[in-house]
């Protein structure tokens, strides 16, 4: 059994023939919340049957591959999920030869790479097929402000925001998409970056080209930053709400109980500003204790001249309207 470059593994019988297995060479992307198949197909070089029934293994692989998460195992028709992928991973084989994967209800943390092997007698082989879920990356720092997070507190507030930690390539993506944000934060790897669209002195300096910034690998322990994070399309809505006087922060979050709904997250607003055009001059509460207010048109007494979610911080005082979340 021999590796190639990519990590895909190609076997040949000691009979001469050869099991292929091959998925998309292209990313296949999808959204939370939604079902998602994901390729496999296999054959014979040369041209022959399967001598024995076919096992066909899904697993869902670290970037480096060094580790390997289990997520379907199937024998024929009988296949068993495991984990989160229970109730959710499903054979598809709507053909002869194949062995894709159905994942339903697609969520955060199925972005990533996925091996597909096929198991025939002892012959075996394999090819990787990468997901990637459609969302949007944010900056994020806490109410106790800039560079206060070590690794480990930045991956929980993500998940407190409903959101997960940005990969690398998810911040990339960002970046081509216009983010530019002076501020280091912490990505899922351990490494540390910012994205710079317009160099200048304080973030890199004025003659860098426009790129990725790494501080590389940071102490998880020890080091603190920012951190990126990652939010896809939301199953529900998020709407605002106002008051005559305005609200507390607990009215705000009152307010929205009593509207059958839960005072949205900051992953909620920048996801509702992303997919679903939410445009709101008015500040408002999160979750967290912020007040923001999201921009697609950009107009006069609305902050900056480019459409984003804009921050008041973390004010101690004062009363503001609030945006709420009702997951559908």
């Amino acid at each position: 059994m021999n590796d190639d470059d990519n990590g895909h593994e190609k076997v040949v019988d000691f009979n001469g023939v050869r099991l292929v297995v091959e998925t998309s060479k292209d990313p296949i992307y999808s959204f939370s919340g939604v079902n998602v198949t994901l390729p496999c197909h296999y054959h014979h070089e040369p041209e022959s049957e399967a001598k024995h029934k076919i096992r066909i293994k899904w697993s869902k692989l670290r970037d480096d591959y060094t580790k390997e998460q289990d997520v379907l195992v199937a024998i024929g028709k009988t296949y068993m999920a495991f984990g989160d992928f229970q109730g959710r991973a499903h054979l598809h084989r709507a053909g002869q030869r194949e062995a894709s994967v159905l994942i339903s209800d697609v969520r955060l943390q199925d972005d990533g790479k996925y091996r597909c092997e096929v198991i025939d007698g002892l012959e075996d082989a394999s090819d990787v097929v990468e997901l990637r879920l459609r969302g949007i990356v944010f900056p994020y720092q806490p109410p106790r402000g800039q560079y206060s997070l070590n690794f480990h507190e930045a991956e929980r507030v993500c998940q407190e925001q409903g959101s997960l930690i940005a990969t690398f390539h998810q911040l990339f993506q960002a970046w081509s998409e216009g983010l530019d944000w002076c501020n280091a934060g912490w990505l899922a790897d351990g490494t540390v970056h910012y994205p710079i669209r317009l160099p200048r002195k304080p973030c890199g300096g004025v003659h860098l080209a426009p790129g990725i910034r790494s501080y590389g690998p940071r102490h998880r322990h020890l080091h603190r930053f920012d951190v990126f994070c990652f939010s896809s399309r939301l199953r529900g809505e998020v709407f605002y709400l106002e008051h005559p006087t305005r609200m507390t922060l607990e009215e705000a979050k009152q307010a929205c109980q009593d509207a059958g709904a839960e005072i949205a997250k900051v992953g909620h607003l920048y996801s509702a500003w992303k997919f679903h055009g939410l445009d709101r001059c008015d500040a408002g509460w999160l979750a967290d204790g912020s007040v923001r207010y999201p921009i697609a048109k950009p107009r006069p007494n609305c902050g900056p001249a480019e459409p984003g979610v804009r921050s008041f911080g973390f004010p101690s005082k004062g009363r503001f309207g609030v945006f709420c979340y009702e997951e559908r």
